[in-house]
């Protein structure tokens, strides 16, 4: 098997893996707010994966889990407009992690970046799609704006998944940071 076959293999069945375990991942949540979003480590798979392949593989690995969120996770689904919105875009923006790939801190800054990608649409769609369904009160405060309203909400487990993805990911920087950088793909 020539040289060029072998990393794409390798490059889809590592992509196969990384999403299956972002959804095993995303089923393990350590808070779930009562209308969608939670803080969980299903993001980390994902990141890891773009920091090794780039924004190519990472935006398709990315858009694949973004079918399994819709088809799996989907029950706050509210229309197309939250479907396209909530699920699709909403993990696939994950995928602009893999512009950094080639930054030895690539993983770290992806990370910000997917993260703060995802924050945005779910707080475009928050505001437009769910802004209608807004409550009086959130977090103590008189709710006036739909805008502000979906930034808290999405904000409160958007900022715990980010720390808690940079956490884990420093953690096993030291140990595995040749894989999360994809220099073992260079031996290959």
């Amino acid at each position: 098997m020539k040289t060029n076959s072998r990393m794409k293999l390798r490059a889809l069945t590592e992509g196969a893996i990384m999403v299956a375990l972002a959804q095993i991942l995303g089923y393990i949540k350590l808070y779930e707010l009562p209308n969608g979003g939670s803080v969980c480590l299903s993001m980390l798979p994902i990141f890891i994966y773009c920091a090794r392949w780039g924004f190519g593989k990472g935006l398709l690995a990315s858009f694949a889990f973004s079918l399994l969120q819709l088809l799996l996770d989907g029950a706050y689904a509210w229309g197309w407009q939250s479907m396209l919105g909530d699920y699709i875009v909403a993990f696939t923006v994950l995928g602009l992690a893999g512009l950094f790939y080639k930054n030895k801190n690539g993983f770290f800054i992806g990370t910000v970046v997917g993260c703060v990608a995802r924050f945005l649409v779910a707080w475009y769609v928050g505001a437009v799609v769910w802004g209608e369904t807004m409550p009086d009160s959130f977090f103590g405060m008189t709710m006036t704006s739909p805008w502000f309203y979906s930034a808290l909400y999405n904000g409160s487990y958007m900022v715990l998944d980010l720390l808690l993805c940079l956490v884990v990911g420093a953690l096993l920087w030291k140990p595995l940071g040749k894989y999360f950088r994809g220099e073992d793909l260079k031996q290959a």
